[in-house]
């Protein structure tokens, strides 16, 4: 292969799985600290991208367009969207069975599929690529990498750090990993740990919004792109270890590399490579990469 090729294969892994790390962070928090199956999470990685389709023109008009005035009001909305679906829907989920969990979280995808059909249609979308982040920078003489790619890693880079530093350097950071611990401990020490519940699941829905709202300039927007997500997640969560943050970013680089590099070497079994990779590694460590957020 030749180098620059080589060269821009790595990057696209690497935007892919920091984009996918993006997401299974939120899901990995909710599914690894609150204990719920949240088969809707992809959903709200399709809501991020169709509110960067749908509150551009929004944006434009009331501030004079913007593209970080546009991200900042999706992550608004999410984030209150998050706090009131936990408050409605996910605060009974806790102490039920598994299958519960399934059927509820499964019932909320028809929701917002119906919901999106009847707000936007199923049409497939487009979102423009910012006009200061649209160029391109040389690879060699004959190729080019787009700037808004290494923007979009940039972001999960950025987003990663500021996780890393509240999970593990700060006061709110050590009630999470507590109450994912013994949640009834950390409930007779006094904490409130209803809301601290509402806030990490408000901070996971902004993650899988943020995600697919920098994501749809790329990949564009259309119906059912959650749910193609939502499983890739998945794997990278089980592999990563349920409730680990650092797993869940190895595990997004390493199904982003066997991914992008399997389309460019094995296009017929690229699609289970991924879940090959899954195996061997379960089979090697069942508990996953790691086991603690």
């Amino acid at each position: 292969m030749d180098p620059v090729v080589f060269l821009v294969q790595c990057l696209n892994a690497v935007q892919y799985g920091l984009l996918l790390f993006l997401v299974a962070s939120g899901l990995t928090l909710i599914f690894g600290i609150m204990g719920v199956i949240n088969l809707a999470h992809g959903s709200f990685y399709m809501v991020g991208a169709y509110m960067a389709f749908a509150l551009a023109p929004f944006v434009e008009q009331a501030v004079g367009g913007g593209f970080f005035a546009t991200l900042a009001l999706a992550i608004a909305l999410s984030v209150l969207l998050g706090y009131v679906l936990e408050w409605l829907f996910f605060s009974y989920l806790y102490e039920r069975e598994h299958l519960q969990q399934v059927l509820m979280t499964y019932a909320l995808i028809l929701v917002f599929e119906e919901v999106r059909s009847i707000l936007v249609g199923n049409d497939v979308h487009g979102v423009a690529v910012p006009s200061w982040l649209s160029g391109t920078i040389p690879l060699g003489e004959l190729m080019t990498y787009p700037v808004y790619r290494l923007f979009v890693s940039a972001v999960c880079l950025a987003v990663a750090a500021a996780l890393f530093w509240v999970i593990a350097r700060t006061r709110l950071g050590m009630t999470i990993r507590a109450g994912a611990s013994n949640r009834e401990m950390v409930q007779a020490m006094g904490v409130d740990i209803k809301l601290l519940y509402r806030v990490v699941f408000s901070v996971g829905v902004a993650l899988a919004a943020l995600a697919g709202a920098i994501a749809a300039p790329v990949s564009s927007v259309y119906p059912g792109m959650g749910n193609q997500v939502l499983i890739v997640c998945f794997v990278v969560v089980v592999i990563g270890g349920i409730g680990s943050i650092r797993g869940a970013l190895l595990a997004a680089l390493l199904v982003g590399f066997v991914d992008t590099f399997g389309t460019v070497f094995f296009p017929q079994a690229a699609g289970v490579m991924v879940y090959l990779l899954m195996a061997a590694i379960l089979l090697w460590r069942p508990e996953g990469l790691f086991r603690s957020a």
